[in-house]
């Protein structure tokens, strides 16, 4: 089953089925997050909680939606600040390469190659644990709240003192924390998990500093079982020219940890399990327009495409936001 979050021609806000090029309303459903917390609190599946609230005979157009930028984000919070997106890096095979090849002219630096290098095979050792075993802790990193989401179709904004503009096509988990405290997994949806790589090849110390940027994922959520290999496009388009495109895997059989396992180790600390609170989590690439020398401006479109996962996922480079001016943090 396919599902989005839209908002109507005239602002109002469904829960909907995707069947080709038509938008079906789930009855009486305006949030995901509800849908969600329902299934959770009737014992039943996300898809039967749809199935028992039936769908109405009304139907959208899918791709007028998409092109008018009417397609929210598959699962978001009223609140902000109660949606936290997070991610882990180093965890698909080849990612460590790619790490170290935007550290290149960092040669002389042996310590951040060999803390990559190191990280990354604490993963092919011991990310796939046993059931009921807990393997290797991956990289993990605060991406930011929901303020920092973007939808379908809309245009980032880096920061004025961005040094690069550059995609991450990955997956991402959507979960809601039941009212038992609980972790629930909604399902999976594409990803660009949207960052500043100039600044993190200055030292893997700055990783912190260039993931808090925008992000977007959807615009379908997935539900059901993740496919084990999934083969997808990640594409830069500016005007009529396609940039740069290249391939990229996902999918356990192409990744060195486990999705349990990532799972675990973002939902062991007691802070992430706040009944009510949505939780997006990016599961990490290997493949970055960056490591090609890319350079995107104002205007390139981003495109990831999986094909088991519906609608292509694209959002622009847009302008640079408002600086905040040294010394502007004012005492009291």
């Amino acid at each position: 089953m396919r599902l989005i979050q839209f908002e109507t021609a005239t602002a109002q806000r469904h829960v909907g089925v995707v069947e080709g090029d038509l938008i079906q309303l789930v009855r009486h459903t305006t949030h995901m997050r509800e849908l969600a917390l329902a299934a959770i609190r009737n014992q039943r599946s996300l898809s039967a909680e749809v199935l028992e609230r039936g769908l109405d005979s009304s139907t959208e157009s899918y791709s007028l939606a998409l092109a008018e930028c009417r397609v929210l984000p598959p699962l978001d919070h009223e609140d902000p600040a109660h949606c936290l997106v997070t991610g882990t890096g180093l965890t698909h095979l080849g990612s460590a390469s790619t790490r170290d090849k935007m550290h290149q002219q960092k040669a002389a630096d042996t310590a951040a190659l060999t803390d990559t290098a190191r990280m990354f095979q604490w993963g092919i050792d011991g990310g796939r644990p046993a059931a009921g075993q807990v393997g290797a802790q991956p990289e993990w990193f605060y991406k930011g709240d929901g303020s920092a989401v973007v939808r379908p179709g809309q245009s980032f904004q880096s920061p004025a003192f961005a040094e690069d503009a550059g995609e991450e096509p990955e997956l991402a988990g959507l979960y809601v924390i039941g009212d038992d405290g609980q972790p629930y997994r909604l399902g999976f949806a594409i990803g660009n998990e949207f960052s500043d790589h100039v600044m993190e090849r200055r030292s893997y110390l700055y990783l912190a500093h260039s993931k808090l940027r925008n992000c977007a994922y959807g615009p379908e959520l997935r539900v059901g079982d993740l496919p084990r290999h999934l083969e997808g496009t990640s594409r830069i388009r500016r005007g009529d020219t396609v940039l740069w495109e290249k391939p990229f895997l996902s999918g356990e059989d192409n990744m060195c940890h486990s999705l349990e396992n990532l799972e675990y180790h973002h939902f062991k600390y007691p802070q992430f399990l706040r009944p009510g609170d949505v939780h997006i989590h990016f599961f990490g690439t290997a493949t970055l327009s960056f490591a090609d020398q890319v350079k995107t401006i104002p205007g390139d479109v981003f495109e990831i495409s999986l094909a088991e996962f519906g609608a292509p996922l694209r959002n622009a480079v847009g302008q640079a936001a408002a600086p905040l001016e040294p010394g502007a943090v004012k005492p009291l």
